[in-house]
């Protein structure tokens, strides 16, 4: 089932996710609508507060669904590593139409529990680091305009509070 996905302002993005303490059935049920809503909306990666439910649960697909093998199922996140820099256009489903430069690490490790409940880690390098980082912060209440500073930033914000006002966002 597609969810909605929640945009910047709602409360659920602003508050640190909730540990998953078991595979549910429930669980399960939020794992496939997140991909079905990462896919049709589309983008390659997407955490459970994006779709308002405070669980520390994320989605990643590089390949927009082409590849089965890519797709990456991470509950309860952690880094383990993060190194290097890359500094990259990035946007998100919570701000749609925005983009900005992020820095985000070059190489990061996550560990956590995959559907089947059994741990795993995920390297990523370019790309993958990136997404992995970026739905990271979601569980921890942050937003990639979180990471911006000065003009970007406030451009954005800016942008956005108009668009409230006006009943557009």
């Amino acid at each position: 089932m597609l969810r909605p996905i929640l945009r910047l302002g709602d409360s659920i993005l602003s508050e640190p996710a909730r540990p998953v303490e078991a595979l549910t059935p429930a669980i399960d049920t939020l794992i496939d609508d997140m991909i079905e809503t990462m896919y049709a909306a589309p983008g390659i990666g997407l955490a459970a507060p994006q779709v308002g439910v405070s669980s520390r649960i994320f989605v990643i697909d590089l390949s927009l669904g082409k590849d089965p093998n890519q797709l990456h199922v991470m509950i309860n996140p952690e880094f383990v590593e993060r190194e290097g820099m890359q500094l990259e256009e990035e946007g998100c489903l919570s701000l749609p139409g925005f983009t900005a430069t992020v820095a985000r690490p070059q190489r990061v490790v996550v560990k956590g529990r995959n559907r089947a409940w059994d741990e795993y880690t995920i390297e990523g390098t370019g790309l993958l680091a990136r997404a992995l980082q970026h739905e990271v912060d979601h569980l921890n209440a942050c937003l990639f305009v979180d990471r911006l500073r000065g003009i970007s930033r406030d451009l954005i914000l800016r942008k956005i509070r108009k668009m409230s006002k006006a009943g557009k966002w």
